[in-house]
């Protein structure tokens, strides 16, 4: 089994040697797990797309409260949520032998994993589907929480249309690390946004979910140094929502601790919306471009 040091992997560091599977990339297990499809018809909150795409099942990020724990049928898989990542390694010829026009499709990666989680750095994967997606005519929405995002501007240029959304949960890097304790921080990702902004790609902030703020107009202030100009909200129901690994209790501690209910989620929305040029609300700002 090759292992790979997770804070080893620089941005742009030197190539990487072919990869065998199973390997190791920091805490998280990474299989080969070819799929018979790469698209998956987009319903329910995603139903304005056309497809979604993902590149990988599972995500190395593990945020404490992520939904996408949940879609796996597995309970052990549920358990370990954020320790394991299958690659659907064949994803690019898959897409190269559907003969579905895509031609001004509508397509979302990811909605239940990270399209640029830290295995992406290693395999490129997402990196080989972008040439074929653009050449294809797709309008294609990217979400993520990572910088290596950054790497494929050069690409994201070769589509008709494209927008990268960023997700930024929070303002403050203890709340962050509490439950996003694998996932890179506010300020990379803020600066790499700033870096897909400038470049000339439609970009938005995504805070969904919402979780406690600290100074509102200071948060608002820092986004709008991003230079984006769109930005999309969504609350954190703490006492609803499924926490992976037993997190739950952290959780509900900090919610407490920060007095961040409802009523507090709705004053930060209303001090945000009066600070920048363009907040949605749900899924309204998820919109194809």
């Amino acid at each position: 089994m090759a292992n790979v040091n997770e804070s080893e992997l620089t941005l742009f560091g030197e190539p990487e040697p072919e990869t065998s599977f199973p390997l190791t990339i920091g805490h998280a297990q990474v299989e080969d797990r070819p799929s018979r499809s790469i698209l998956t018809r987009a319903t329910g909150f995603m139903s304005d797309f056309d497809f979604t795409l993902n590149p990988y099942s599972g995500c190395s990020f593990g945020c404490t409260y992520c939904y996408a724990a949940f879609f796996s049928h597995d309970a052990e898989l549920q358990r370990t949520w954020g320790e394991w990542v299958h690659v659907k390694s064949n994803a690019l010829q898959t897409l190269k032998r559907m003969r579905t026009d895509l031609r001004g499709k509508k397509v979302y990666m990811s909605s239940v994993t990270d399209p640029y989680q830290s295995v992406e750095r290693r395999l490129e994967l997402v990196r080989e589907l972008l040439p074929e997606l653009a050449s294809r005519g797709v309008r294609l929405v990217v979400q993520t929480r990572s910088p290596l995002v950054t790497r494929d501007i050069d690409l994201f240029k070769d589509f008709d249309a494209v927008r990268v959304n960023m997700t930024v949960t929070t303002d403050s890097d203890d709340v962050q690390r509490a439950f996003e304790p694998r996932c890179p921080s506010n300020r990379k990702r803020l600066d790499a946004i700033a870096a897909v902004a400038a470049a000339g790609i439609d970009s938005r902030v995504t805070l969904t979910p919402l979780l406690p703020i600290v100074d509102p107009v200071g948060f608002a202030k820092q986004l709008l140094e991003t230079g984006v100009q769109h930005f999309v909200v969504q609350p954190f129901h703490a006492t609803k929502g499924q926490f992976v690994a037993g997190t739950r209790e952290e959780a509900l501690g900090i919610v407490e601790r920060m007095n961040w209910d409802d009523e507090a989620y709705r004053r930060v929305v209303e001090t945000l919306r009066s600070e920048l040029p363009n907040l949605d609300e749900g899924r309204d700002g998820f919109k194809p471009v």
